[in-house]
């Protein structure tokens, strides 16, 4: 059974930096996609960022220049280096890994980052 498991969420003051990482367990194959999404209380999940295969990224205009992910294919594990952050990216971050079959993506059960004075 394949399982998707987030680590590096915390508390961090505004201005300060985390890093997020998501490591799949159990036979899991032909990811093309990873991404981080995010989901703020009282607010709908949404995207972070996403990386392909072959390393294209994609961020939120809300993020563009101060997140970075990176992937590591033969770790099956993807990256979220967090900096500048504001009060605003306080939510819960959701790790989701897209593939080419059946059940087609997964989705971990999230980290919270909280970020507060």
């Amino acid at each position: 059974q394949v399982q998707l498991v987030e680590s590096g969420g915390g508390l961090v003051q505004p201005g300060g930096s985390l890093r997020l990482s998501c490591a799949a367990s159990g036979n899991i194959f032909n990811i093309y996609n990873m991404g981080w999404y995010r989901q703020a209380p009282g607010k709908q999940r949404e995207l972070a960022a996403t990386i392909t295969k072959g390393g294209e990224t994609n961020y939120a205009d809300s993020v563009q220049g101060r997140f970075t992910i990176s992937r590591d294919n033969a770790k099956n594990t993807v990256y979220l280096q967090m900096s500048s952050l504001t009060p605003e990216d306080t939510a819960v971050y959701y790790c989701n890994f897209q593939v080419y079959t059946s059940p087609y993506d997964y989705w971990g059960r999230g980290t919270q980052v909280t970020v507060s004075s």
